[in-house]
């Protein structure tokens, strides 16, 4: 809830409209528990346990990088299912790669988020709740969030809005949305919704192919919008906000790495105020996707950036943990399925 919504639900329950701000501010202070909420009187402590919950996650598992200290969680949402969430650490600070919903419908061939397709949207608060746990498992303050985990956040466009507008409240965590980006498969409604809000955040857009046939190959969004509607979208998108858009292009050996690529790519891109976001594809078991070798990287780089495209090699981060999302909550899946199989 928002301060205003937390006032009105006091007035209706008989209590002053002043500790709003209080219970907004617990919240958001990570505190999970209303016996905690030392500031209110326990008469509206126990009204708030019978007529309330607090979203929060607990963590199943943890995984720790011994290369570069990454944190890959596997948290446990009220209904039992999980998500996945990582933690970075920068020199400029952490930052929390977060997810937006349970799984994921989009269907991308080289993604394991949407192996199984999707069970749910997550709430808002279970998008804040990611952070808090992580904040206090390791006693840090996060200065950025990544809404790029599990899940497509403009297919769970009004509880993404409503987060984003939590996460940047004054009187809660007050991270400020210049340090939030969000990734999109290429939704081109949800762009097109999303740029009248004018965030001043980093939309960040996967775009994986120079062009329809390829993209449409990997991704299944791509059969509904092409990259021409993808791209005009984006230019309107970018007039409205001013900001320079990412794309993110996972670099597949044989599929999207020639030199004709990196050339079809860089005419595409002209006129757009952008950022090229090359990211060695991610080995996924359940499909045969290689990334290219450094040199083949480098050149595919070095290509954009002599036709005038800004373009860098994403630094992988947890590759001992298997940082990208949706690997860890399907193994535990896996896990539970084979210790049924092994009782039965």
């Amino acid at each position: 809830m928002f301060p205003d919504e937390l006032s009105n639900f006091l007035v209706e329950i008989g209590q002053p409209k002043f500790r709003a701000k209080q219970i907004f501010s617990w919240l958001h202070s990570g505190i999970c528990d209303f016996d905690l909420m030392t500031n209110l009187p326990k008469t509206l402590r126990e009204e708030l346990k019978e007529r309330c919950y607090i979203a929060d996650v607990s963590i199943v598992r943890k995984l720790e990088s011994k290369i570069d200290g990454t944190v890959k969680y596997l948290y446990s949402l009220y209904d039992g299912e999980t998500v996945e969430s990582v933690l970075m650490k920068y020199e400029h600070g952490y930052t929390v790669c977060i997810s937006t919903q349970v799984g994921c419908r989009m269907g991308c061939s080289f993604c394991a988020s949407g192996l199984n397709g999707l069970f749910r949207n997550l709430t808002a608060s279970e998008m804040l709740a990611q952070i808090m746990a992580a904040q206090r498992d390791n006693n840090i303050r996060v200065s950025n969030v990544v809404m790029m985990g599990m899940g497509e956040p403009l297919d769970n466009f009004e509880q993404s809005v409503r987060f984003l507008q939590l996460v940047s409240h004054n009187d809660g965590m007050n991270i400020g949305l210049r340090h939030i980006s969000l990734s999109t498969s290429g939704l081109v409604p949800g762009i097109k919704r999303l740029a009248e809000y004018n965030f001043p955040i980093t939309l960040s857009v996967s775009l994986h192919a120079p062009n329809d046939e390829i993209r449409k190959s990997i991704m299944p969004v791509a059969k509904s919008y092409s990259i021409e509607q993808l791209l005009s979208v984006c230019r309107d998108y970018q007039s409205v906000t001013t900001r320079r858009i990412s794309f993110e292009y996972a670099l597949m050996e044989g599929v999207n790495d020639t030199d004709a690529c990196a050339e079809e790519l860089s005419k595409r891109m002209k006129g757009l105020l952008s950022h090229i976001n090359l990211i060695p594809a991610n080995p996924v078991k359940e499909n045969s996707f290689k990334k290219p070798d450094k040199k083949r990287i480098l050149r595919f780089q070095k290509l954009l950036e002599s036709k005038g495209i800004n373009a860098t090699v994403r630094r992988t981060l947890g590759a001992d943990i298997d940082a990208s999302c949706g690997q860890l909550r399907r193994k535990e899946k896996e896990g539970e399925s084979n210790e049924i199989l092994q009782q039965n």
